[in-house]
This record gives C-alpha cells, structure tokens and sequence, in this order.
C-alpha cells in the first residue's frame, strides 16, 4: 500500500513538545556538526561555514519530509564517515547510487534478503573498524589542540569527556533530576559539549574566528603550522 502523507494526523503545535524536540534536533544537529568536521579532515578538504550551515540545513529539510511521511527524524549517520575513511572514496555519487539502491530495497522487499543474508559477525567486524575510525580520526582532531603553552586545554578535554561518559557508565546518576530534563542528560553527546564550551569560555575566554574556516576543535587556538598545513 502506498504511503499516506499525515497518517497519524494533522499536526498539533503544543509549546513544551515543540521544546522538547527543538532541544533534541540541537542535540542531532551538534553530532552532525562534528561529522561534517570529521569529514572535512578525512578527504582534505575542512569544512567551511557555509558547508556546515549547508549540512544542517539537509538535515533539518530531511526531517521535515520524514515527518510528513511518518517517519522518525533522518540525519547524517556517523558509521558513513568511518566507510569513507576506510575505503578512501569521497565521491557524491556514490552517496548518490547508494540512495537509488536503498530506494530500491524499499520499492522491492525481496531484495533486502541480499542484505539479511549478511552473517552478523561479518556486519560486527565491519562496524568495529568503521567505529573505530571515527573514534581514530576525532583523537586526530583533539591532537591538534596546544596542551604544552595552554595547560587549561588538557583540563577541557579531560572533564569533557568525563561528563560525556556519564550515561554511559552510570544510568541513574541523574534520576533524582525532574522527568523533562531525563532526555537531555542521558545525551552524552550534549553533556560533553555543554561542558567543553562552558569551560572553554572560562579558560580561554571568547575569541571571535573572522574568517570563513570552521576549527575542528573548541578548545583554544590550533598550533598556527598545523592550521596551515
């Protein structure tokens, strides 16, 4: 059966929901954010203003359509820049041939037996390196901060990424917060980059960038022969 745009309903504008969720797409928003820049690094070419801004518009256009089709939010996906940085090919049109054959598996269900016929180890090895590859290439990114002359940029990252690891290790550390906020704070991702801009303003103070280049980094100032290089 075709699908009916609206299914579930009209929409209905309730200001804590719309709240709730603009927090939420923020949350999306500052994983892509640092996707873009992970992906920028990858293929040699750093991300700009304008591509990040492009690239959260993408996002957000796509979640509108998804609604409209009852479908959740759709955002970049991490496990795709772990694939570029593996097989070294950053061409868009392969991003555009992969979406023909994803469109492909959902007009024919019968061909999405190619992809359950995939041993699950198989798909768990792959996801091991491509997980790790993005992991690689954040550390690679963190290097380039200057720990020997700003000493307050080790205890940036260090607390950061404490905070980040909470929901992680410990489910329940927030439980006693009110039930609203419970979203929010199971968000590593958020926590860590409340805690890393918060610090980073406390530490190093505000430092406008006039130029058009996204730093891959908010804790102080890249070491000036690497930003060039």
């Amino acid at each position: 059966a075709p699908i009916v745009p609206f299914a579930f309903g009209w929409p209905t504008f309730d200001p804590i929901s719309i709240a709730t969720l603009t927090v939420i797409m923020l949350i999306t928003f500052i994983e892509s954010m640092g996707m873009f820049l992970a992906l920028g690094d990858i293929v040699g070419h750093p991300a700009s203003r304008g591509d990040i801004v492009r690239g959260l518009r993408v996002d957000g256009i796509g979640t509108i359509i998804g609604g409209i089709f009852n479908s959740f939010p759709h955002t970049s996906f991490s496990q795709n820049i772990g694939l570029v940085s593996v097989t070294g090919v950053s061409s868009r049109w392969v991003c555009v041939m992969s979406g023909g054959i994803l469109l492909a598996f959902g007009l024919i269900p019968k061909m999405s037996v190619l992809v359950a016929s995939i041993p699950p180890f198989v798909l768990g090895g792959a996801g091991i390196v491509m997980f790790g590859m993005v992991l690689a290439t954040g550390i690679r990114i963190l290097a380039r901060a200057d720990y020997n002359s700003n000493r307050h940029n080790l205890y940036i990252v260090a607390i950061s990424l404490g905070v980040g690891m909470i929901p992680t290790v410990s489910g329940h550390f927030f439980q006693h917060f009110p039930a609203a906020l419970q979203p929010l704070f199971h968000s590593g991702i958020l926590l860590a980059t409340i805690s890393s801009v918060l610090l980073n303003l406390f530490f190093n103070g505000y430092q406008p960038d006039t130029s058009h280049q996204i730093r891959p980094l908010l804790v102080g100032p890249i070491k000036p022969q690497q930003e060039r290089s």
